[in-house]
């Protein structure tokens, strides 16, 4: 990761040039459509390359510019290249609101792609609905993302709420819990997270045994914790991200406090798994697919995960193919578009994707007109000798 910007945000230009096009069913010529030209289509991603998410954002941010490098040097889409503009946020809201404000107001950007996390998306979504650039596949998955139904929102993922409620209903049902606790942050995102454990407990007449709020950037949780062990919680549902994930195991660890932990989307990492100390052990997660590791027979997998290591000196993680696997979507509409692209067009080739399915094995992804919600399926996984092993091979529900 490189050092953090001095200056409020970092730009990153990637690739060069392309895009799409449409079958000649609606609309304004392309040369009027916003970020499309005749060589290029210019497209935005905001995402954290430094703060304390980066090990997400900059991994996903990769795999997106080595999916769109990999299209231009093929020639483009219809003639045009993806010219791909990415700004660090940092994961803060006041510099995700100046970095989507540039793209949008300065870049002049045709959509954002794979932009987050929850609380800096809720921020500039309405500013981008005014201004009419569409929000493609969020690295977030909160409901806010796709509801309401807006033709400028379409979500890639499993929502935390769902993840969480399926979560609930499994642990309560395969394993006998009784009593749960969420610790979540004090967010868009970690509220969104503990509404779907809340649901799925009054749902099945449980109430919960302890609840604990923190902040994004909290570095101590032994209050938290002990208040959570003191209630007897034998669950643990997890509201929270990466590092404040493996600091709580490490505490509960060295409480010696052994009880299930379940995190979802956002602690579902190998940096998680991989811990130092192997404080994750054991830990679960649910998540919107499966991550294919390097090691994976597939070929396909095989050849992105090994050009990925050769290009940016590190593995890929999930987050990384799943921004990969947005990238991938993402030219494939533009593909089908065709040459006039418009915004029409575009939302055109957004509501007729069915059934794709991305080289990792994920969820097939469904968008039509009354619904942008792509995949509603999520999984159950859990770190062993500091690799992630699905539970269960099927999706989980709650219904």
């Amino acid at each position: 990761m490189s050092p953090k910007s001095t200056t409020t945000r970092r730009r990153i230009l990637a690739g060069g040039a392309g895009l799409l096009a449409a079958p000649a069913i609606i609309g304004r010529a392309a040369a009027a459509t916003r970020g499309v030209s005749d060589t290029e289509v210019v497209l935005g991603m905001m995402t954290d390359l430094s703060g304390v998410t980066a090990v997400q954002g900059s991994n996903a941010a990769n795999a997106i510019r080595m999916a769109f490098d990999d299209i231009n040097a093929k020639g483009g889409i219809h003639g045009r290249k993806v010219r791909l503009i990415i700004e660090d946020m940092e994961y803060q809201v006041p510099k995700a609101v100046q970095a989507m404000n540039k793209l949008v107001n300065r870049d002049n950007i045709f959509l954002a792609l794979s932009s987050g996390g929850t609380p800096q998306m809720d921020a500039v979504l309405p500013m981008m609905m005014e201004k009419g650039v569409p929000s493609v596949f969020p690295l977030t998955c909160a409901r806010s993302m796709y509801e309401p139904l807006s033709k400028y929102k379409y979500g890639q993922f499993a929502s935390y709420y769902d993840q969480m409620r399926a979560c609930v209903k499994y642990f309560v049902e395969a394993k006998g819990k009784k009593i749960i606790g969420s610790m979540y942050q004090d967010t868009d995102f970690g509220k969104d997270v503990h509404a779907g454990v809340v649901a799925q407990a009054e749902a099945m007449k449980l109430k919960l045994g302890a609840v604990s709020a923190s902040r994004p950037t909290d570095t101590d949780f032994n209050a938290q914790v002990s208040r959570l062990k003191e209630a007897g919680c034998d669950l643990v549902c997890m509201g929270t991200i990466v590092r404040d994930t493996i600091i709580i195991m490490q505490t509960a660890r060295k409480m010696g406090w052994d009880v299930d932990f379940c995190g979802q989307f956002a602690t579902y990492s190998t940096a998680v798994a991989e811990a130092p100390g192997e404080p994750a052990e054991g830990f679960y997660s649910m998540s919107p697919g499966l991550y294919a590791y390097p090691d994976d027979p597939r070929p396909d997998v095989r050849e992105v995960t090994t050009r990925y290591k050769q290009r940016f000196g590190i593995d890929i993680n999930y987050l990384g193919e799943a921004g990969y696997a947005a990238a991938s979507c993402l030219i494939d509409v533009l593909q089908r578009v065709g040459r006039d692209l418009t915004f029409d067009t575009f939302q055109h080739g957004m509501e007729t994707i069915k059934d794709w399915r991305d080289i990792f094995g994920g969820p097939p992804l469904t968008i039509t007109p009354t619904d942008h919600h792509a995949s509603n399926q999520s999984f159950l996984s859990v770190v062993k000798k500091a690799r992630w092993v699905p539970v269960v091979p099927e999706p989980l529900g709650y219904s």
